[in-house]
């Protein structure tokens, strides 16, 4: 009997310490998140991949979209048949935003041509300290298991981090090969739109008749960017609503057939007549820019690599701040569970879903609202200090910060480091050596 008691009271002295381990590791939790709501500029190391049974988590609450449903039907009740009023829902575009999409293409076309002459400039300028592209070699094409891991350094790391075919025989470590701009800059693809309203899904039928472009591109053409190569529809009347369906009452024969000059007072307060363009103008500024960027320091290969690398970054935060300004006007989807991105107010009926518990979905995609990660795939690899130090320890990974690829890219060709990913980076963060491991606590 004794013994029995004795027993309870050391199972009560553990189940009280645990309990007192988890409600300090819980307040600790919630200090560390209030300290992160007030530094703006504080980003921590992003999270290892989902698991792909696991769902991506909503941009909105799932509260706030249930509320937002319910107020628009009891408004659908209120006045079946109303006119839109907020653009671009009622089919005409938002003014403020069709210079943005310019510059966002602007700069969409110099952080693709860029990076390919920073590579060819510095690969050929030194040839003992050059930056290397690896990616992992676990790729299938037609699999959803894959490794999408890429490093930017002389020698791939030996984190195990691999998620690829059999990377379980190889205790997760990665398998090496040369890669390309193609790995670090990533820009999935979607269905082009004619018509954003009164035609936004995209049927399983009409998969192969309609073009696939990348989804920033069509971000920019629904915003406004006027291109030969990929036409669209541009209203000069508002939609109507009809008990949740979209009517357009515009004769749509008459207003084809007619100039868009008949309408000059409409259309100057919709769309500035310099805005439209093509690729190959684009191009050739893009190519024109990044020509005068080498020219200016042609004396030193070190210095024009430097202003390079800086103008490879300036772009790619130019580009991203322009997506995320016509993503607040512009809804764009992407589903759930894989990498699918459609730009609309809808996502298509395509049924070539390969993701977990598609069969209950019938291969269609789970769309939600979709976030500037899924537009432009920012790819975060580890950050190396030091390009001439050993591969990075596996034993070390906590010490190691992360960057997107393009960041960590320009940050060794000798840009500085930006204020945004200076903390993610953990450049203040003292790693211990390899052999010091044990007598770090």
């Amino acid at each position: 009997m004794q013994r029995r008691i004795i027993w309870k009271t050391c199972n009560f002295t553990r189940f009280h310490c645990r309990l007192d381990q988890k409600a300090c590791f819980e307040s600790e939790r919630t200090l560390t998140l209030v300290g992160d709501a007030d530094d703006p500029l504080y980003a921590d190391v992003p999270r290892p991949p989902r698991k792909m049974s696991e769902r991506k988590p909503y941009p909105t609450p799932m509260k706030v979209l249930i509320q937002r449903a319910k107020d628009e039907k009891e408004a659908r009740k209120a006045q079946p048949c109303r006119m839109l009023e907020e653009p671009p829902d009622k089919g005409l575009l938002v003014p403020e935003l069709v210079e943005v999409a310019r510059g966002c293409l602007f700069y969409l076309c110099l952080l693709v041509l860029i990076p390919s002459v920073c590579l060819r400039v510095h690969m050929i300028s030194f040839v003992d300290v050059h930056i290397l592209i690896l990616a992992c070699n676990l790729k299938v094409a037609f699999n959803l298991r894959f490794c999408s891991e890429v490093h930017i350094g002389h020698a791939g790391h030996e984190i195990r981090t691999c998620t690829g075919p059999n990377s379980g025989f190889r205790s997760a470590s990665h398998v090496w090969k040369k890669g390309g701009v193609q790995d670090v800059v990533s820009f999935p693809k979607c269905f082009h739109l004619y018509d954003r309203v009164g035609k936004p899904r995209v049927g399983h039928d009409e998969r192969y008749r309609i073009p696939r472009i990348p989804a920033i591109l069509e971000l920019c053409i629904q915003a406004g960017l006027e291109i030969d190569e990929y036409p669209t529809k541009r209203r000069m009347r508002p939609v109507y609503c009809i008990e949740g369906r979209i009517v357009d009452f515009e004769m749509v024969n008459k207003m084809d057939e007619m100039d868009r000059n008949s309408y000059p007072g409409i259309v100057d307060t919709l769309v500035d007549p310099d805005v439209g363009t093509n690729m190959e103008e684009l191009r050739n500024s893009a190519s024109l820019s990044h020509t005068d960027c080498v020219d200016k320091s042609s004396d030193k290969v070190g210095k024009s690599l430097t202003e390079l690398s800086s103008t490879t970054m300036g772009s790619w935060f130019e580009m991203i701040s322009g997506a995320k300004n016509i993503m607040e006007k512009y809804s764009v989807k992407t589903c759930g569970y894989c990498l699918e991105v459609q730009v609309g107010p809808k996502g298509h009926k395509v049924r070539m879903c390969k993701a977990p518990k598609h069969q209950s979905r019938n291969g269609l995609y789970a769309w939600q609202e979709a976030t500037i990660e899924d537009l432009v795939g920012l790819n975060y690899v580890w950050h190396v200090r030091d390009v001439n130090c050993p591969a990075l320890d596996n034993n070390l990974k906590r010490y190691y910060g992360k960057a997107p690829a393009v960041v960590e890219l320009c940050v060794q060709a000798g840009a500085p480091v930006p204020d945004e990913y200076r903390s993610m980076m953990r450049l203040v963060v003292a790693s211990p050596e390899r052999d010091e491991v044990d007598l770090v606590a």
